[in-house]
């Protein structure tokens, strides 16, 4: 019999008293599957059916719990999962209903609101019961299936890997932030190239939940909004055995990059360029880049496709200039910010933000957040990126409108390798004193 993990004190967790005496009187769970939510009754049901089918199917001789962190009414989630008692989905699924019952426990987390406490609370769980293994489901997933969790979890009990990344097969505009920054900033940084490095659904292990809850940032706002981008940093700057599995398309509410994401960016890109700052001894004696494993098939499929407002796009990038000139003037290098001038100057059908001034001008940025003064602080510098990535985005929209998304992905591989080529720029610029 496995012994409990211990837990620091009580002020400080994300799980309550009654959750902890709940998980205390569960015994030998191996693996746990983390869903975290926020006013998702509406579509957890089909998360938790695919969790259940999938530890059946997949690891029947392994004891596993659904652990679902609410951050909204958790009376609601709660009603979602009563309704699923019947377990009449194990026939229609043809799969035996397994001998160890998976056990399902909904329960509001507690702390600064967010998806990182609604993790932190799940890795807790994982820590306390000292689970195999671990995954993590996004509670709005509907094209998720069994085999993702086998997905998730099999590299972690079988190959000893830490962190399973999640590889989706995505349309061209949809992940606009993953693929102007998140995606080209891990590659080219930390030599590591994992497509999807701020997916939601993620393989883990207790080695990796020990790291993590270590680390002191859960009262910030990483434990908000940067938690995918800082655990996959986190993983990989800390050695772990980092791995990717295809899950196939990823099939959630489609966002127009123009219209819904600069909250997200803000968000996202502040974690990033804070992460520099932290890891710099060692992204800065990074040399090159190396593929990261994939396991599943990969299959074609054919996302759904997003509409994408170019003219709006090319819009907001220059209402940007107007609003953020100045600050421009301050974070670019003098040529980087002519450029980006000249740039603002060019009709709809000819516009375009050429690819190493972006990365330029993202690496000034870099710069300007780390070096942060009285006159310009990280929320300024943050909110005049934001056209930039407009301006970027616009411009491979333009670029690959006419091409499928097969053909608009090796575009997006072409940018990661300039990225890596142009890594030196920003070495010099960021260990430069003035």
């Amino acid at each position: 019999m496995k012994t409990s993990g211990s837990l620091v004190s009580d002020s400080t967790l994300a799980i309550d008293k009654k959750a902890q005496s709940q998980l205390k009187q569960m015994k030998n769970i191996d693996i746990i599957i983390g869903i975290p939510s926020y006013n998702n009754a509406k579509s957890i049901g089909r998360v938790i059916k695919a969790a259940e089918l999938g530890l059946a199917k997949y690891f029947p001789q392994h004891k596993g719990l659904i652990f679902i962190s609410e951050g909204g009414d958790v009376e609601e989630t709660r009603n979602a999962v009563d309704v699923l008692s019947d377990k009449r989905y194990f026939e229609s699924a043809f799969i035996a209903r397994p001998k160890l019952q998976t056990e399902i426990l909904v329960t509001k987390y507690q702390g600064l609101s967010g998806k990182g406490t609604a993790l932190k609370a799940i890795f807790e769980a994982a820590r306390l019961l000292r689970t195999k293994a671990g995954c993590m489901l996004d509670a709005d997933l509907r094209s998720i299936s069994p085999e993702w969790i086998e997905l998730l979890i099999s590299p972690v009990i079988l190959k000893g890997f830490g962190f399973v990344a999640p590889y989706y097969s995505r349309y061209k505009y949809d992940g606009t932030i993953t693929n102007m920054i998140a995606y080209p900033v891990t590659w080219s940084l930390y030599g590591r190239r994992v497509r999807q490095p701020i997916g939601g659904d993620f393989g883990f292990s207790i080695e990796l939940v020990e790291s993590l809850l270590k680390k002191d940032v859960w009262q910030t706002d990483i434990a908000r909004f940067g938690i995918d981008i800082w655990m996959t940093t986190v993983a990989i700057c800390e050695n772990l055995k980092i791995c990717q599995s295809f899950l196939g398309a990823k099939i959630h509410d489609e966002k127009d990059p123009g219209k819904d994401l600069s909250p997200m960016f803000k968000q996202v890109v502040g974690t990033i360029l804070g992460l520099m700052e932290i890891y710099q001894e060692k992204w800065i004696k990074v040399k090159g880049s190396r593929p990261t494993a994939i396991f599943g098939f990969e299959s074609e499929i054919s996302p759904k496709p997003i509409h994408v407002d170019m003219h709006n796009l090319i819009g907001k990038f220059k209402e940007g200039e107007l609003k953020y000139k100045a600050i421009w003037e301050k974070v670019l290098e003098t040529e980087n910010y002519q450029k980006l001038l000249e740039v603002g100057k060019l009709d709809d059908s000819h516009f375009e933000l050429p690819v190493e001034l972006w990365i330029k001008s993202l690496f000034d940025f870099a710069v300007a957040y780390k070096k942060q003064t009285e006159e310009l602080d990280a929320k300024e510098i943050i909110e005049a990126l934001v056209p930039i990535y407009y301006a970027m985005t616009a411009s491979f929209v333009s670029k690959t409108q006419n091409l499928d998304c097969h053909q608009a992905e090796e575009i997006i591989t072409q940018q990661c390798s300039v990225f890596e080529k142009l890594k030196p720029y920003l070495v010099n610029r960021w260990t430069s004193n003035g």
